[in-house]
C-alpha cells in the first residue's frame, strides 16, 4: 500500500548526503528525485571519470533548473576508479580540509561516489567525509544478489560511526524477501522510502517520481501513534 510520506517532508536537516550500498545502485537518480522533491541544490564533491557526462550534468538535465542550483565539483578526475586511485593517477593528494560545502540558503543534496568505505585517500573514506560535513545520510539500496549483505553492512557502519541516517531508499523494484530481511534489521525510527522503477530516465520521470514517493506501513503506523 502507498502512503503519503509526511515524516520525510518534516526532515529539516540542511545537508543531505546520498550514499549507496555500492556502485550503480542509483544514487544520481535518487539525488535528482530528492532535489526535485525538496527543490534543493545539488553538489557532487568528487567526479571520477566520464567527465563529458558527469553526474552533475545528468542531474542538471533531470531537474528544474529554476529551483535547483548545481554546484561545481571540488575534484574532477579523469580515471574512472576509486577517488584515491584516480587522484594518484594525476599526482593529486586529497585531504579532508579540501572539502567545504558550497554556500546556499537552500537544502543541499550531496552525492557521494561509490559506497561508504570508498577511500578518498589512504585513511580518509567517504563515510569520514559525511561526518566532516555534518550531513545526514540517506542510504540507497537496489535489488541484486548480495544486496541484503551490502545493505546491512552499510547500515551497521553508519550506526557505528554515529552518522545520522535520514532514510533508507529502495530504488526500483525489490524482491519481497530481500526487502523484508533488510527492513527487519533497521530501526523503526528510520523511514524507508520507495522510488518507483523508471522505464525511462528524463525530466518528466524524475518529476513524477518526486510526486509519488512512498513510505512503508511500519513507519506510517509509528507516525499515527505520535
Amino acid at each position: 500500500m502507498v502512503y503519503t510520506i509526511t515524516y520525510f517532508k518534516k526532515m529539516n536537516e540542511k545537508n543531505i548526503f546520498i550514499t549507496g550500498i555500492g556502485t550503480g545502485v542509483g544514487k544520481t537518480i535518487v539525488s535528482a528525485v530528492l532535489a526535485s522533491y525538496w527543490k534543493a541544490d545539488y553538489w557532487k564533491p568528487i567526479q571520477c571519470g566520464d567527465l563529458d557526462n558527469t553526474d552533475s550534468e545528468r542531474v542538471k538535465h533531470l531537474v528544474n533548473a529554476e529551483s535547483t542550483h548545481i554546484h561545481q565539483e571540488r575534484f574532477r578526475l579523469q580515471l574512472a576508479a576509486s577517488p584515491h586511485e584516480a587522484a594518484a593517477a594525476e599526482n593529486i593528494a586529497i585531504h579532508p580540509d579540501d572539502f567545504q560545502p558550497p554556500f546556499t540558503a537552500n537544502r543541499l543534496i550531496i552525492e557521494g561516489a561509490g559506497g561508504l568505505l570508498v577511500p578518498l585517500s589512504g585513511d580518509f573514506f567517504m563515510i569520514d567525509l559525511i561526518k566532516q560535513l555534518g550531513a545526514t545520510a540517506i542510504l540507497v539500496i537496489r535489488d541484486y544478489l548480495g544486496c541484503i549483505n551490502h545493505s546491512l553492512l552499510s547500515y551497521e557502519v553508519l550506526r557505528r560511526k554515529e552518522v545520522r541516517i535520514g532514510a533508507l531508499v529502495f530504488n526500483g523494484n525489490m524482491n519481497k524477501a530481500s526487502q523484508e530481511a533488510i527492513e527487519s534489521h533497521v530501526s523503526e525510527e528510520i523511514p524507508i522510502i520507495h522510488v518507483p522503477e523508471l522505464s525511462s530516465i528524463n525530466n518528466e520521470a524524475i518529476r513524477y517520481s518526486s510526486l509519488h514517493l512512498s513510505i512503508n506501513s511500519k513507519i506510517k503506523k509509528n507516525e499515527s501513534a505520535k
